[in-house]
């Protein structure tokens, strides 16, 4: 699978994850443990992240080998896949905040 599918299909799944976590704001009331679901979120980025990686094969310590091999950096799977799909978390993880903190 090639990064951007990937990254893709991680969306997809995060986007699920995240409808779970709001569902579940109905039957959390404190505001602590209404925010301690964004750590839940970030723990669910990361397990999918392996398990995708798992799925298609993707040893997320390799190194990723670039095109170029003029570029010297060594960068792994992992770093790559975060560096990637980290735009993605990021504006999910503030749609979820926001759900969090408005007031029912």
């Amino acid at each position: 699978m090639d990064i951007d599918g990937f990254r893709a299909e991680l969306e997809t799944r995060l986007l699920i994850e995240k409808e779970y976590i709001i569902q579940e704001l109905s039957s959390v009331k404190d505001y602590q443990e209404r925010l301690e679901l964004l750590g839940k979120f970030n723990q669910k980025y990361r397990e999918l992240i392996k398990r995708l990686a798992h799925e298609n094969g993707i040893d997320l310590n390799a190194s990723y080998q670039t095109k170029d091999p003029s570029n010297s950096e060594n960068l792994s799977y992992e770093q790559i896949i975060l560096g990637k799909t980290m735009g993605v978390y990021d504006k999910l993880v503030e749609e979820l905040y926001e759900e969090i903190t408005r007031v029912n």
